[in-house]
C-alpha cells in the first residue's frame, strides 16, 4: 500500500489540521489524542511519511529512527509519566485496529492501566 499524504496525521504535519501540541523538534511532532483513553494520551509521529513500524524501520534513516524513539522519551518525562510509568503501544494493520496510514505512537498513562490485552 502506498503512503496516503492527505491522511489527517500528514495534514496535521502540514497546519492545515490543528493539534494540541505538546512537544515538536526536527524529525517528530507529539500531540494529545482527541479521544483519550487514559488520563495521559499523546500520539508521536515522525514528520517523514511513513504507513506504520515496518515502514518505518525499512526506509527511515538511523537519525530519524534515533529522533522518533528519543521525542518519545523526551514527552513521557514532560508529562510526567516516566517515573510511574507508560504504555508505548503501535498498531499495524486492519488486525491492530490501526486508523490512520501514518506511524504514530500512543504514549498512555497516568493511572495503572490494567492488562494490555483483555482475556475473552
Amino acid at each position: 500500500m502506498a503512503y496516503d499524504p492527505n491522511n489527517i496525521f500528514a495534514r496535521i504535519l502540514r497546519g492545515e489540521i490543528p493539534c494540541k501540541k505538546e512537544y515538536e523538534d526536527d524529525f517528530a511532532l507529539a500531540f494529545h489524542d482527541i479521544n483519550p483513553q487514559a488520563p495521559v494520551h499523546v500520539l508521536v509521529i515522525p514528520k517523514g511519511a511513513y504507513e506504520n513500524m515496518t515502514d518505518f524501520a525499512e526506509r527511515a534513516s538511523d537519525s530519524e529512527i534515533g529522533g522518533l524513539f528519543r521525542a518519545v522519551r523526551k514527552v513521557s518525562a514532560q508529562l510526567g509519566v516516566d517515573g510511574p510509568g507508560y504504555r508505548m503501544i503501535a498498531n499495524i494493520g486492519d488486525d491492530s485496529g490501526s486508523e490512520v496510514p501514518h506511524l504514530h505512537i500512543h504514549i498512555c498513562g497516568g493511572r495503572k492501566l490494567g492488562r494490555m490485552i483483555p482475556q475473552d
